[in-house]
């Protein structure tokens, strides 16, 4: 990503000189100084979007003066230049909150593509850039946690390095994916998102690959599958944990050969696309228990990037929650503000839903109360009114399946009018929201299978094979994983 100001301190003037041409011819807008004084001055004039220091200045230490630009403009990524190449140099500009260090002498285009990172990392975590507007931007947050998702989206949004997207259901695994394709290379091509745990096991590999013309009963004509729709762009597999372990050992080959073929067919196409992947579950264990394939994680788990739940970047939710409202309003809802004991009850919350859930609730509050400015005592009767046969903690949970239920309606039917949907369609909505129903269900209950069989409308005995048969951990939700 170019266009972004980009301050340069330091004081060898041959330095200055290389740097500011070398970033400019890259397209962005630069100005530099010599000194810690001409740092200040300029940052009221110029308003950077990246700062570039050296550490030994002569009237002070770059490092030293970390803390206080950040504490002025928390969200700017700080990239430390130093002659002073030894671990303490590199972990003090660490710990004072520099986004990236290049020991001197440092390569002109890897300078190049840390300022590019560091964009990159400041518009996905909502700063503005270049008039862009908040709301078209997908991630939210401040809290150190989601720091580290910036710095490491950051670090390979320039590349085609495979990314495992980790993190519980709610907690933004997509957004992630979509931001390291919108901020790459590969940005103007297309990015096609395929959930595994939808996919019936034997359509998974036509899904994925395509088929052709006779290839299995019913396969009356050539269709491309997801990797030849992604062609040039990115391929997002979202809940591999779920991926048949056939289907796996044929993605492994495409992983390692760079190309595949059709169901059916004998002519190789190459895949040129990028690979992300998502999952909530524990892929170790997995392995562990013969459902997921050693060989495939390696594959896939090149760059690890953890998302957090809601419950730990607490500091994070008003922030979160005053963007959804004004998402709501901008969508013809009625505006509301919020109040900061609404905040602070927010913040009390389990979460056990995540962002989703929060989202949900906002744009609830936002339809149905009256009151222009949202405060604790409304937020808790929503809770109170969403499970009104259940205890508190699970009312919250419960009410999110009936969210739940119309967000996948609406995702599938919700483009096709009044036309009836393509044949099939049904089992696949069915597959994708049993899984996330039930666990909402057994997280509302604290685990408890009579409680959860009530929420859902069914028997004790049916949850219990439900259960069994998708491999959900009933007793996660008593130990609170």
């Amino acid at each position: 990503m170019s266009g972004g100001r980009v301050l340069v301190v330091d004081d060898d003037g041959a330095i200055r000189t290389v740097v500011r041409e070398a970033l400019r011819r890259a397209g962005f807008t630069v100005e530099t100084a010599a000194t810690v004084a001409e740092q200040r001055r300029l940052f009221a004039s110029f308003n950077p979007d990246v700062l570039v220091t050296d550490v030994m200045l002569p009237d002070g230490n770059g490092l030293d003066v970390i803390p206080e630009v950040l504490a002025a403009n928390p969200n700017l990524p700080i990239i430390v230049l130093s002659a002073q190449n030894t671990f303490t140099t590199a972990l003090r500009a660490t710990e004072q909150g520099a986004f990236d260090y290049l020991p001197k002498p440092f390569d002109l285009g890897e300078l190049t593509r840390a300022v590019t990172d560091a964009l990159a990392a400041r518009s996905a975590s909502g700063v503005a850039l270049d008039g862009a507007e908040a709301e078209d931007l997908p991630l939210i947050g401040r809290s150190p946690p989601m720091q580290e998702v910036y710095r490491t989206i950051a670090r390979v949004v320039s590349n085609d390095l495979t990314v495992l997207v980790l993190g519980e259901s709610g907690t933004g695994k997509e957004l992630v994916a979509r931001a390291i394709h919108d901020f790459g290379p590969r940005a103007k091509a297309p990015f096609v998102a395929v959930n595994m745990a939808a996919i019936p096991r034997e359509l998974i590999e036509s899904e994925l690959f395509g088929h052709e013309r006779g290839a299995f009963t019913g396969a009356q004509a050539r269709t491309a599958g997801r990797f030849e729709q992604a062609q040039g762009g990115t391929l997002f597999l979202d809940e591999i944990g779920d991926m048949p372990m056939e289907a796996q050992t044929r993605l492994l080959r495409v992983l390692q050969a760079g190309e595949f073929t059709t169901v059916g067919g004998t002519r190789s196409i190459k895949a040129d696309v990028r690979i992300i992947a998502a999952t909530h579950k524990d892929l170790s264990r997995l392995i562990a228990d013969g459902g997921f394939r050693e060989d495939l994680y390696y594959r896939i788990n090149v760059v690890p990037v953890r998302l957090p739940p809601l419950r730990q970047r607490g500091e994070d939710i008003g922030e979160l929650a005053r963007f959804f409202l004004d998402r709501a309003a901008s969508e013809g809802l009625p505006r509301k503000a919020l109040d900061p004991s609404a905040t602070a009850r927010l913040i009390q919350h389990s979460w056990p839903g995540n962002v989703r859930e929060l989202e949900n609730l906002m744009r609830r509050l936002a339809a149905l109360v009256r009151e222009d400015v949202i405060t604790a005592a409304l937020i808790e009767q929503q809770f109170q009114h969403l499970a009104p046969n259940e205890n508190v903690a699970a009312a919250p949970v419960a009410g999110g399946l009936a969210e739940a239920v119309e967000q996948h309606l609406a995702r599938y039917f919700g483009t096709f009018g009044r036309d009836l949907p393509p044949d099939g369609l049904y089992d696949r909505v069915l597959a994708e929201m049993e899984r996330p129903l039930l666990q909402l269900s057994m997280a509302a209950s604290k685990g408890n299978q009579l409680r959860a069989a009530r929420l859902l409308g069914i028997n004790r005995n049916t949850l219990r094979k439900k259960l069994t048969d998708l491999d959900i951990d009933a007793g996660a939700s008593r130990r609170g994983e």
